[in-house]
């Protein structure tokens, strides 16, 4: 009988840590085909040269049927216990930071260089994105919805997740309803992929890249000698002991640049915070003003590319 009672004491305390487990927190937005598809695009300058990107206001304000279809997923994606960011506030936050931003320069008057997805991205702060495309296929007065839903790392771009398929012809002619039938046979383990990232991110720490450059005010560059020891090796060493497990791979090294990539960060610091990119590498920026007296400046490019130009501010 005690035997009994011990095995359920067991099992509920496994149950009650299952479902404290952290989930990632996820965005639905529209992919940037379907986006083009539809005509909801705009034009961003990044340094002379012209990029098109998604125009999500665009899209939310004049396309119905794309509010019907990000509703449906976040249903779906709630009714499975994961949390979900929605598109249509982030971008109204994102719009009462832009006259901020607009006001923005550094001493020497530059603007801020960073476009507006990743200006979103930064907003919306979700772990994963979910690609959503659709298209409503026509035979005779039958309907079926084609979807293809892509779970892309927000810091890295990668694709993590995936699930695409085409729902059984219906005389139904409502979208969420074609959507939901295409897409409820696959969306457990689209989600179960979701999780088993995000499990590794919180086991062996989210994953960045940091590029490493001087100014040409230091004539040595990274082969400045401290006591013995070069900048690159300096460098390398926090890296080494600040990482998760110490994981990080050093691609490209010379005298004036030092370039690291599946560097692991961890999701939490001690205060279980958040970690991003830039808060992580302020930590290095720190460590070389404090210790070796050194100035840099801390630039970002996306939520999961940080540059550390020492040398000056």
């Amino acid at each position: 009988m005690k035997k009994n009672y011990f095995v359920l004491a067991l099992l509920c305390v496994s149950l009650c840590a299952f479902s404290q487990a952290k989930k990632p927190t996820i965005m639905v937005v529209p992919s940037d085909a379907w986006c083009i598809k539809n005509g909801y695009v705009q034009t961003f300058d990044n340094q002379g040269k012209t990029i098109t990107l998604p125009d999500y206001k665009a899209a939310l304000q004049n396309n119905t049927d794309l509010l019907l279809a990000i509703s449906k997923i976040n249903e779906m994606m709630t009714e499975r216990g994961f949390p979900l960011k929605n598109l249509e506030s982030a971008l109204k936050t994102l719009e009462n930071q832009a006259a901020e931003d607009a006001m923005l320069t550094s001493k020497e008057g530059s603007e801020v260089a960073e476009s507006p997805i990743d200006k979103l991205k930064k907003t919306a702060k979700a772990d994963i994105w979910m690609q959503l495309t659709w298209s409503v296929n026509q035979v005779g007065p039958k309907r079926s919805l084609t979807f293809n839903l892509q779970g892309l790392d927000a810091y890295t771009d990668k694709q993590i997740a995936g699930a695409s398929g085409t729902s059984a012809p219906t005389f139904s002619a409502e979208l969420p309803v074609l959507l939901e039938e295409a897409v409820v046979a696959y969306l457990d383990n689209f989600n179960a992929q979701l999780q088993a990232h995000f499990d590794d991110m919180f086991a062996n720490g989210r994953e960045i890249t940091v590029r490493i450059k001087t100014w040409n005010s230091m004539e040595d560059g990274l082969e400045t000698d401290f006591d013995g020891q070069e900048l690159s090796e300096i460098i390398e060493a926090w890296m080494a002991d600040n990482t998760v497990q110490g994981r990080f791979s050093t691609t490209d090294a010379t005298e004036n640049m030092m370039y690291f990539e599946q560097v692991r960060i961890p999701l939490f610091n001690d205060k279980n915070r958040a970690v991003d990119a830039r808060g992580w590498v302020r930590g290095l920026q720190k460590h070389l003003r404090d210790v070796y007296q050194l100035e840099s400046k801390l630039m970002m490019q996306g939520l999961g590319q940080a540059q550390l130009v020492i040398g000056e501010k």
